[in-house]
């Protein structure tokens, strides 16, 4: 590759090939075809090395919420390298991590106001069940150690938090894994276990279930259960009305900690700062990253209850885990200046007026024979793909993988828009755009799904 100039996309596509390892990725795949490469973003679009325009429908991976080439974040980014680099959490602080502490306690819901900085939300995850066990042993309660989490949930891949994670397919080339994670139902109200149960009463049998996998387990090994307020991977599972609230009763009946899991739905997805104030819970400990900083810097953060942190404030007591980049400087100056246009611009007041018209656009693709399904919340929704809507029956495995991977990802990408075909579940395509979009955006993710998934049901 001529290191002097730009590279162009064939010198790109072909150092790819040899030497970049791409996350989650069948490498194969590129094998026969060029690795599509993005080069620039503006707004709501992404650009990629041939000059072609996207739209982004998935915020980079749920990421971007203020949108692409934010200057000013850029600028942040800069100011605060210049005047300090790095300098780490460990027995030291620094001014920004400081600062954005002291905001974020303000906004979180309670009395969560102890902020323990990471790098991603992989790390927040497990910080939290490692506080968990460790605020337990402090407490007189050392065999809770157990925690809950929900079918097909996805709370990460470092060793715990995919533990927890509820995805078999994601896990079977690392087991053994870190024991002492099960496994409750998710709140998929579509394929919910008796039809004639309204939504009320599926969130009562769903919240049940982890009560009874508290009594199975055993109330006194339980520390925690983890649930995201939307839950993601399955395709975006909004909860019941009063589900959270039966939950919390559960867990303070067996003095188990509610974690909720935020990392893709805080700082607006769902039109508030956090899910949890969404649907009027509140829990002990939030995890949270991607959307703090719009992704222009890694950061993320287990936001802890005053509580939790009790026990760490006397004598010789210590919470024994740190992240060298926990807090960075640089990912602390971004995070304050995201908040800032988070303020100016209104933007959760923006998802929670535009999420109707939102759900409506997507809702017109009911028409179509192949659509089984729309769901979600704020600017987070998903579309169940089905192959007969009356009896909801899906597609089997090979079915499933001529859809998905053999034809709808790189045709609505080819068509314009980058989002997500997934089956970690059910098929489902899946969209969160930037919190910036509007009728327009929603517009033109209607045409492209309704032209794409009219040729999928043409070619089945």
């Amino acid at each position: 590759m001529n290191t002097d100039q730009q590279p162009d996309a064939a010198n790109l596509d072909a150092a790819a090939r040899e030497h970049l390892w791409m996350h989650f990725t069948r490498l194969s795949a590129y094998a026969e075809s060029p690795v599509p490469v993005i080069v620039r973003g503006d707004g709501p679009y992404i650009y990629d090395s041939n000059g072609r325009r996207y739209l982004d429908g998935l915020s980079g991976l749920f990421v971007v919420q203020t949108g692409h080439g934010r200057q000013e974040l850029a600028d942040a980014a800069a100011k605060q390298a210049a005047e300090l680099a790095y300098f780490p959490l460990w027995s030291y602080a620094h001014p920004k991590a400081i600062e954005l502490a002291d905001r974020l306690a303000d906004i979180t819901p309670g009395d969560l106001n102890r902020v323990f900085f990471t790098t991603g939300g992989s790390e927040a995850v497990e910080s939290a069940w490692k506080l968990a066990r460790s605020y337990f042993k402090r407490t007189g309660k050392p065999l809770k150690t157990k925690v809950l989490s929900r079918s097909i949930a996805y709370h990460g891949t470092s060793m715990g938090a995919l533990s927890i994670t509820g995805i078999p397919v994601l896990k079977q080339d690392f087991e053994p894994l870190v024991p002492g994670a099960f496994r409750v139902p998710n709140t998929n109200y579509y394929r919910r276990p008796d039809e004639s149960m309204t939504p009320e009463q599926f969130g009562v049998w769903a919240a049940d279930r982890i009560a009874e996998a508290i009594e199975f387990e055993g109330p006194d090994t339980v520390a925690a259960v983890y649930l995201e307020p939307v839950q993601n991977a399955g395709g975006c599972f909004p909860p019941p009305p009063g589900y959270f609230q039966r939950v919390r009763e559960i867990c303070d009946r067996y003095d188990v900690l509610l974690v909720s899991d935020e990392v893709i739905c805080a700082f607006g997805r769902l039109g508030e700062y956090f899910g949890s104030t969404r649907y009027g819970y509140q829990p002990d400990i939030i995890t949270c990253a991607k959307g703090l900083t719009s992704g222009y810097v890694p950061l993320g953060a287990m936001l802890a209850s005053d509580r939790l942190a009790e026990p760490f404030l006397e004598g010789k007591n210590w919470f024994a885990h740190g992240i060298t980049y926990g807090g960075h400087p640089v990912g602390s100056a971004v995070a304050l200046a995201n908040l800032d246009i988070f303020e100016r611009e209104g933007l959760n007041e923006h998802v929670r007026d535009n999420s109707p018209l939102f759900r409506s656009y997507l809702e017109r693709l009911y028409d179509l024979p192949i659509v089984g399904d729309v769901r979600g919340d704020g600017y987070f929704f998903g579309i169940e793909l089905v192959k007969d809507k009356a009896t909801k029956a899906t597609f089997d495995d090979a079915e499933s993988e001529a859809l998905l991977r053999g034809f709808l990802s790189k045709a609505l990408f080819d068509a314009g828009l980058y989002c997500r075909a997934d089956d970690r579940g059910d098929p489902v395509i899946q969209l969160a755009p930037p919190l910036i979009c509007d009728e327009s955006h929603f517009a033109e993710m209607e045409q492209i799904l309704r032209a794409v998934l009219t040729e999928a049901w043409a070619r089945l």
